[in-house]
């Protein structure tokens, strides 16, 4: 008697630890199959691997609002979290362009220079010699981009260390906006113009607050509703209705919430939304497009990319070039704040600020992990340790020493997290 071999099926040793890993896989078939029971596992399943994300951060920053609000009253009243949303944003805008650059693995310590550089050109082009006040922004920020293509071209064309090219130009373009800035070093800008109200100006209007926070609210769900029900048409997993509506409910606390303290104070602040609509447009380029795959995928393994396919010498320039126009924007932020360009822009502890939002918030240094999000949520950790220092009174030596700690603590979880996650096999 004959045996069909090719119906024959090959015999499974433990058939109950294979079906517990395949569930295991994916963590929204854990939540379709198991419910709240699911989410519970996973997350349990995440901690045990060194999968952190965002955690470490958020209840860091409870702590902090829970200690300076316990020592100043004053910590959480509208009027403080409003003038923190709006200080944010400058440092925010320039370290949404380093975590491109730590994506790669890379570094970039000409930031803080290219931000007073472009509020330089903006001032002595609109102030000192009449242009437009917009042609004159323009320019500004794509001076910025100029650089991050030159930076750009020495690393990844020429092959120099990033690390060396950008400490060279952290020296080179604070000369040259000392140079541009002339002998007097401050120019003063019109605090009513386009430059000026970028920090100045309130969506006074409590329909403006409340009306943004609806429509994040109502985006959100028909996004996610759709996304879901597309993987669900192509027979991948996705996202079951009740997790969609959680995350919808708790993006409308958190939005309705900040709406209603923003309209205590002056009003939903310009500068948030701007930095808001940065956030979401480069989280979409990073997660949505071909472009921010490459990107990733650089930060994975640059030999892997190569002999994918990817230009990796474009691919890097680009990176420069966006990392110099984010820091050109945040340039023309910092001028705005203090209405006038002038030597000390991009100096003190800017860059290492910059650096530290992105790192806290939670984008790893080793690159191939972290999100444009993750710059909210550093720039809050830093600001606020800053803002409640200051209602304290602590001098601004033990400022620096607080943010340097918090810093050194987050690159040491970050540490732990690759050894953990090597060890579980997931790195």
């Amino acid at each position: 008697m004959s045996i069909d071999k090719t119906s024959a099926a090959p015999a499974v040793e433990n058939p109950e630890a294979a079906a517990d890993a395949v569930t295991a896989v994916d963590p929204r078939l854990l939540v379709r199959e198991q419910g709240l029971k699911g989410y519970v596992t996973e997350f349990k399943r995440k901690m045990r691997a060194g999968d952190l994300g965002s955690v470490p951060v958020v209840i860091g920053l409870i702590i902090i609002c829970a200690i300076f609000q316990s020592l100043n009253s004053n910590f959480l009243s509208a009027e403080n979290l409003s003038n923190i949303s709006v200080a944010m944003v400058a440092t925010g805008m320039m370290s949404v362009g380093i975590i491109f650059v730590l994506l790669l693995g890379e570094i970039d310590l000409s930031v803080g220079s290219v931000s007073g550089v472009s509020g330089a050109i903006m001032a002595v082009l609109s102030v000192t010699h009449g242009v437009n006040e917009w042609l004159a922004v323009l320019a500004a920020i794509a001076g910025g981009a100029l650089i991050g293509v030159i930076h750009g071209f020495f690393f990844a064309r020429i092959g120099a260390p990033a690390f060396a090219v950008t400490l060279s130009g952290l020296l080179f373009w604070l000369g040259f906006m000392l140079q541009i800035l002339g002998d007097n070093g401050t120019i003063n800008i019109d605090s009513e113009g386009v430059v000026g109200q970028l920090t100045t100006y309130y969506f006074s209007d409590i329909a403006a607050a409340y009306g943004l926070a609806t429509l994040a609210v109502v985006v959100f769900f028909v996004t996610s509703f759709l996304d879901s029900r597309r993987r669900e048409a192509a027979g991948v997993p996705s996202r079951p209705l009740s997790e969609i509506v959680l995350r919808t409910a708790v993006l409308a606390v958190v939005g309705f919430a900040a709406a209603a303290m923003f309209n205590q104070y002056k009003g939903l602040p310009l500068a948030l939304v701007l930095f808001v609509a940065v956030l979401v447009l480069t989280d979409f380029v990073l997660r949505r497009t071909a472009y921010g795959r490459k990107v990733f995928a650089l930060g994975g393994s640059v030999e892997a990319s190569r002999r994918a396919g990817i230009n990796v010498t474009a691919v890097r320039i680009s990176v420069f070039a966006i990392a110099g126009t984010f820091a050109a924007i945040g340039g023309l932020f910092w001028a705005s704040k203090i209405a006038a360009a002038n030597q000390s822009a991009g100096a003190g502890d800017l860059l290492m600020n910059v650096i530290a939002a992105a790192v806290i918030g939670g984008t790893s240094l080793f690159g191939g992990r972290g999100r444009t999000w993750n710059a909210l949520l550093g720039v809050m950790v830093i600001t606020s340790i800053q803002y409640g220092l200051a209602l304290e009174g602590i001098a601004t030596p033990i400022q620096y020493m607080i943010t340097g700690g918090v810093l050194l603590a987050t690159v040491v979880i970050d540490s732990v997290t690759r050894k953990t996650q090597k060890t579980a096999g997931r790195a």
